[in-house]
């Protein structure tokens, strides 16, 4: 079988989180042939992988969302037919797209990107659309930003796709669009495994934003959620990692027969009997944040909050462990926050083997302001250590069960909550019995529910199923073929 791996800023030019979902994935099903599309935010990225390809890689392909080189040296020359018009029409007006018009479009050689954003037909549609909603803004500001919010979808759209037999889309967004373009070219099934509700992150990150401001806001928002809408309709399966997510999925528009959740898992055996404290590190109270150094990590709360719970335990000692090169602006931030406040036993590891870590925390802790369902905490209650972190995805579910039983391996506490994060680890400093209490039962669960193995398995019998599928459907258009020209 051939899979295609659609990625959207993650594997394999960032450490952690998804991606390191995605080469454990590829990894677990060597007896597969795997493409991966990746999509970047321009060309800087190009070829810098961050982890050792698997031999049953056979390609990889980029797509870059802000390409300096996508003019052309036409103007704008060609012409939209009706259908086409209507089509591009109808997605700048939010109305029902005809995605499969779109998809020729974009595809036939004949249409540039630059053909379509600076042509006649696009100004006519933006005007349209200014004049209806958006007239009480300066017309030469409204049409640029327009171009700027269309050009990374139309750059995704002229993407040639390469043909496989199933498109694995971990997320929706631009890589949705590649999964969709890619059953519309070449057939084959599409799957979705959204580790976070993509149209609810972006819109936190928007509102939040300082790049772009007023009703452009609402206008990038919607074109995020047009996106994951086609993905929703065009996947034979949509996944998600936990209940309520596959809950926020129904609510953005997937159908109902659709959804499955397959909870993400780790190789608990890897955490058994890891290395412990040394006599030194005894007089000390560790803790561990498995993170790259990102804002959506929260570090600056997690730096304050630890600075605050030090002044009243001066034992606690704080170790950062993961790469800060992705964001080197934000983590010179964290890096000048600790200068100023004068944060004493802070260690920015880097990028490192977190199992040579893990023994020798005594809890771990987790500030992000947006999660899907960590692997750092399933990894944790793995190596027998209660985890601190913020009520984002599914850490309170991991945290406290659902209706499993195993009782807490740990404390939620709100996001950028800097008092309640840093009295959840003043609680567990103080007392080694509940630290050991909540590990253990985070242990167990791990064990119980989160084995990566079973996680692979539904994967294993997801794919058989749409290839077994996929087959029939072959053989029964084969025969229709021969029947047609008997």
């Amino acid at each position: 079988m051939k899979i295609c791996i659609i990625a959207e800023g993650s594997y394999p030019y960032v450490v952690g989180g998804v991606a390191t979902w995605t080469h454990n994935l590829i990894r677990s099903f060597s007896e597969h042939e795997f493409i991966i599309v990746s999509v970047l935010a321009d060309r800087s990225q190009r070829g810098k992988f961050q982890y050792e390809i698997p031999e049953n890689v056979r390609e990889i392909h980029e797509v870059y969302l802000n390409d300096a080189q996508w003019r052309s040296k036409t103007q704008g020359k060609v012409k939209l037919k009706a259908h086409e018009y209507q089509a591009l029409r109808s997605l700048v007006l939010n109305q029902e797209v005809d995605w499969d018009a779109i998809f020729h479009l974009f595809q036939r050689d004949a249409a540039s990107v630059n053909d379509i954003l600076m042509g006649p037909d696009f100004l006519r549609i933006i005007t349209e659309y200014y004049q209806i909603y958006y007239n009480q803004l300066v017309f030469t500001d409204f049409l640029w930003m327009m171009r700027s919010i269309y050009l990374p979808l139309f750059l995704t759209l002229r993407m040639k796709v390469p043909q496989a037999d199933i498109y694995h889309c971990v997320c929706t967004g631009y890589a949705g669009v590649l999964g969709s373009l890619g059953k519309y070219l070449h057939g084959g099934k599409m799957l979705v495994s959204e580790h976070g509700i993509y149209t609810r992150e972006r819109e936190e990150e928007l509102i939040k934003a300082k790049w772009v401001r007023g009703v452009f806001k609402n206008i990038w928002i919607e074109q995020f959620r047009k996106m994951s809408i086609l993905a929703y309709e065009r996947a034979d399966t949509v996944i998600s990692l936990f209940n309520h997510a596959r809950e926020l999925q129904i609510e953005e528009g997937c159908q109902v027969e659709k959804t499955r959740v397959i909870p993400n898992g780790i190789e608990v055996n890897q955490f058994e009997s890891l290395p412990g404290k040394s006599r030194e590190d005894a007089k000390w109270i560790n803790v561990g944040a498995v993170v790259r150094i990102a804002p959506v990590k929260d570090i600056m709360t997690m730096i304050q909050a630890f600075h605050f719970a030090k002044e009243r335990a001066p034992f606690l000692r704080l170790y950062i462990m993961g790469p800060w090169d992705e964001e080197e602006d934000y983590a010179k931030e964290c890096f000048d926050l600790i200068r100023v406040m004068n944060v004493s036993d802070v260690e920015f590891t880097g990028k490192v083997d977190v199992r040579e870590y893990y023994g020798k925390m005594d809890m771990v802790l987790l500030t992000s302001i947006s999660e899907g369902q960590p692997l750092a905490v399933m990894e944790s209650f793995a190596a027998g250590k209660p985890v601190v972190a913020t009520d984002v995805g599914d850490c309170r579910g991991l945290i406290l069960g659902e209706s499993d039983g195993f009782g807490e391996a740990g404390i939620v506490v709100p996001v950028m909550d800097v008092a309640g994060i840093s009295s959840a680890l003043l609680q567990l400093a103080y007392n080694q019995s509940e630290r050991t209490r909540m590990g253990e039962n985070g242990r167990r669960r791990a064990v119980a529910l989160y084995r990566s193995e079973t996680m692979y398995e539904s994967y294993r019998t997801l794919y058989e199923a749409q290839a077994s599928e996929n087959q029939k459907e072959k053989e029964g258009e084969q025969k229709w073929r021969e029947s047609v020209s008997n």
